[in-house]
């Protein structure tokens, strides 16, 4: 199988890009730490790599908006190459604020012609930062990162995660479109009624989107967070699982390219 390169793009804030790379190495790929700063100076470094990630923490402590600034960058600066790596049968994975970043810079879910995004991200509806772990449905055939799950328990950690549509049109489209991959559920697989199951409130119990391609994907929970089955908060009561449930999406990702 060919190693892919990963390219873990960090910037100011960001905190969960070790774990990012761990995870990514034990999925069997070959992972980089690299500062957007770098990348500023030198675009084409980006071309050597057939993963990115955008993992989670709070770029620019979330200064206007959780990952408006990041966004901002990827968008004014960087929009050329970013879009093509986007074109050329790479990957791009959004972890959290790497979901955000990804939905704001519109490299996710592509702004209209009047310059409209379809969605975006915002406050939790209680207003709070919310850590907690939730169960999560995958609700597509097209994403890549979700190949072969069927469920998986993940946790979170946002003040920022509430995924809404623009209309009820965008929202229907999206949905025919198997673009609302993961959602939140019961522990019985139900659909999330309201608070905790669906900690933010999301529309339609959203907890990640991919792109038409399936090939770009942003989550709001944090897989990176369960690798080892020592991770699970109930795993003495429960007995241990011989992997995290979040192993899987890093590994669908690597062998994309075997």
């Amino acid at each position: 199988m060919t190693t892919p390169k990963v390219l873990v793009l960090r910037a100011p804030g960001t905190n969960c890009d070790h774990e990012t790379k761990y995870a990514f190495e034990l999925a069997g790929g070959q992972a980089d730490r690299v500062h957007l700063n770098r990348v500023l100076e030198n675009p084409a470094l980006v071309e050597q790599y057939q993963i990115m990630c955008i993992p989670g923490g709070f770029s620019y402590g979330d200064d206007v908006a959780a990952g408006r600034i990041f966004a901002n960058q990827l968008r004014s600066q960087l929009a050329d190459v970013m879009h093509e790596f986007k074109n050329s049968d790479k990957l791009i994975l959004g972890i959290c604020n790497g979901f955000q970043v990804l939905i704001k810079s519109g490299l996710l879910l592509e702004d209209d012609a009047q310059g409209d995004p379809p969605a975006t991200l915002c406050w939790n509806n209680h207003g709070l930062y919310e850590d907690r772990w939730v169960t999560l449905q995958n609700s597509t055939d097209k994403c890549v990162f979700l190949r072969g799950i069927q469920q998986v328990y993940l946790p979170i950690a946002h003040a920022e995660g509430k995924f809404v549509m623009r209309d009820q049109q965008v929202a229907d489209q999206l949905e025919s479109n198997q673009q609302l991959a993961l959602r939140y559920v019961n522990s019985d697989g139900a659909p999330a009624d309201g608070f905790p199951e669906n900690p933010n409130g999301a529309q339609r119990n959203v907890a990640g989107v991919c792109d038409d391609s399936g090939r770009v994907f942003g989550l709001m929970p944090h897989p990176e967070r369960f690798l080892d089955g020592t991770q699970h908060p109930r795993w003495t009561r429960e007995g241990l699982q011989q992997e995290g449930d979040g192993v899987a999406i890093f590994r669908n990702a690597v062998e994309y390219f075997a």
